[in-house]
């Protein structure tokens, strides 16, 4: 019977405290407002509830000028076939502070099925005012209008601007700070976008990005005692590499501003016009002041911070040759990435290998923590026991400005001898661990049938030898003239010059017949004249900065080319610079422009002597 009472009792505490999890019970409010100005105090629940009672003491810093005023919404989600609905209840109190400071709002309660529920408490910062509501004008007839327009905000340095915001100032060689660089945007001036971006590149120092929303979220904050709108834009954990005085240079970014156009006639009344504007805004330096830390003793790791060390071996009886792993980690908050591997100091019988390192390394907020885990993995060879001594860890903290050192447990190590070839014995006078014993010092006869060679045998004398000899001697004198007069012709530029002419002028018509499949009229006939000026320019050695019509025509002249061709030259080119600058042509005239170039180009080719 006690037992079933006992049970009753355990589902019932059960039930009851996941129905309190499952009611929410939430107050909201601005964090930053000023004085004499009105703003929201908010509550949302997620169930039916009465009696709302506001935070204790809270008519003794704002008046409460409406409220409550009541709403109800409904939300439907539908995720695999199943359709869930959740209802929030609102109550929102408008309220007017009475006076400046910060008010700490304590939780406000309402009662939901008979018990009472308690919401957050929040912080509400009330600062002057920086801002004169607008006045109403008399309008046309004498009437005052309802609704003043919004009036433009000058784009000054105390209503737009970006500063780099550090958790520190003063720190040593290796501590880490946060940098967090913010927008400060007056709440009057609505920022549609951002056109150009430039972020500190911070240099002297080792960083790591802190991971935000790729969204700009503005947020209201209190800043040299006016409220501001802020967005974060980059969040970056700092480690100072050098000493003395480093400085953020200054960075700068355009920001697209929206502006109230200055209204020209009645309808503009009716109907607000804006215009974006382009805002460049400079940040300011900011210093930060590294001192150095004291001489480091050592077996100094290099790391700085607040750091704790443990260690764990994978066994401690063992045979011989089997793998033994000692895991080191170290954890905490600080440059953990820049520490270096302790050296683990083991005898001489055993077989080392390089450690592993893993770091997982968390940038939060508050800075760099995690853990480095560093796994030393070795062998034994022999039998025996054996000291695994303790890993030595020494680290600066700049809490406390001094160095702190941190040493691992020993571990025993039982080696038994295992079975098989490669834990075979040595019996020895001298010590095993003078000996470096391999485990096979007998190779394996080789079997299968061995070429044997007669004592005394030489390759050298032999008529195979003197066959290849002759070959070799035949085959480096034919080389060595094709070799020279490959570079008596290279030596002729001219010569070379010529040679790929024809060939590179043909390539070039045949990208211009590439563009004429294409119906691309101008690249078709602007590739015809550089085939032709790069194929006269190499033909006749004339500089390219040099050509024009005319000194081509007397180049072709001088060569002796027949005057026909030269008058089909003149001809294509006339053609092709007129067609230029003509309407399109058709796929006719740019086909007979192609046919004839390609004829002028072969006699050219055939007539030119060299």
């Amino acid at each position: 019977m006690i037992q079933k009472l006992i049970i009753y009792l355990t589902l019932f505490f059960a039930v009851e405290m996941a129905n309190a999890e499952q009611t929410r019970f939430v107050m909201s409010a601005p964090t930053a407002v000023e004085m004499g100005k009105q703003f929201r105090l908010s509550f949302t629940l997620n169930e039916q509830g009465s009696n709302l009672k506001l935070p204790p003491g809270i008519e003794n810093n704002f008046d409460i000028l409406m409220g409550p005023s009541t709403g109800k919404s409904i939300s439907m989600t539908t995720i695999n076939g199943r359709t869930t609905q959740e209802i929030t209840y609102s109550f929102t109190y408008i309220l007017r502070p009475k006076k400046e400071g910060t008010f700490e709002l304590r939780p406000a309660s309402i009662e939901v099925g008979g018990k009472i529920f308690e919401s957050n408490s929040m912080k509400i910062q009330v600062v002057q005012a920086q801002s004169k509501p607008a006045q109403p004008q008399a309008g046309a007839g004498g009437e005052a209008q309802q609704q003043a327009a919004p009036q433009n905000v000058e784009l000054g340095a105390e209503n737009l601007f970006v500063r780099v915001e550090l958790s520190k100032q003063n720190v040593f060689k290796g501590e880490q700070l946060v940098a967090t660089v913010k927008l400060y945007v007056n709440p009057n001036i609505p920022v549609a976008g951002f056109d150009e971006v430039n972020l500190p590149t911070f240099e002297g120092f080792y960083t790591m990005d802190i991971e935000i929303p790729q969204q700009v979220n503005f947020t209201r904050e209190v800043f040299d005692n006016k409220i501001y709108q802020v967005g974060i834009l980059k969040k970056t954990i700092l480690f100072p590499q050098q000493t003395g005085r480093l400085t953020v240079a200054p960075f700068n970014m355009t920001l697209l501003v929206q502006q109230q156009v200055k209204q020209r006639s009645f309808f503009d009344d009716y109907f607000n016009s804006f215009r974006t504007v382009k805002a460049t805004i400079t940040s300011k330096a900011v210093s930060i002041n590294v001192r150095d830390i004291p001489a480091s003793p050592g077996n100094f790791s290099g790391g700085v911070g607040n750091f704790s060390v443990s260690s764990e071996i994978s066994s401690q009886d063992v045979t011989t040759n089997d793998a033994v792993t000692l895991k080191l980690t170290i954890s905490g908050s600080g440059n953990i990435r820049l520490i270096k591997t302790p050296e683990l100091v083991l005898p001489s019988d055993f077989e080392k290998y390089d450690p592993k390192v893993t770091d997982n390394v968390t940038a939060g907020n508050s800075g760099n923590s995690g853990s480095k885990t560093i796994e030393y993995l070795f062998q034994p060879r022999f039998e025996g026991a054996y000291t695994i001594p303790s890993i030595t860890f020494t680290t600066f903290n700049p809490a406390t400005g001094a160095y702190e050192t941190k040493s691992t447990q020993e571990y025993q190590l039982k080696v038994k001898k295992g079975s098989g070839e490669q834990n075979a014995s040595v019996t020895s006078a001298v010590r095993k661990e003078d000996v470096q014993f391999i485990g096979q010092d007998i190779r394996f006869i080789e079997q299968g049938d061995p070429e044997l060679k007669a004592i005394g045998y030489t390759f050298y004398g032999t008529s195979t030898f003197y066959l290849l000899y002759a070959l070799s001697t035949v085959i480096f004198v034919g080389l060595f003239v094709i070799y020279r007069k490959k570079a008596r012709e290279n030596a002729n530029l001219a010569l070379v010059r010529n040679k790929k002419a024809n060939k590179v002028a043909r390539k070039r018509l045949k990208a211009a017949a590439g563009f004429m499949k294409q119906n691309n009229n101008e690249a078709f006939h602007e590739s015809v004249l550089k085939s032709f000026e790069g194929y006269l320019c190499d033909k006749l050695g004339i500089p390219v900065a040099q050509f024009s019509r005319e000194t081509a025509i007397e180049g072709l002249k001088k060569r002796n080319v027949e005057q026909s061709v030269i008058g089909d030259y003149v001809t294509v080119v006339e053609q092709c610079e007129f067609a230029r600058f003509a309407p399109p042509s058709g796929a006719e005239a740019r086909a007979d422009i192609y046919n004839k170039a390609e004829t002028t180009m072969g006699l050219m080719e055939k007539q030119i002597k060299r």
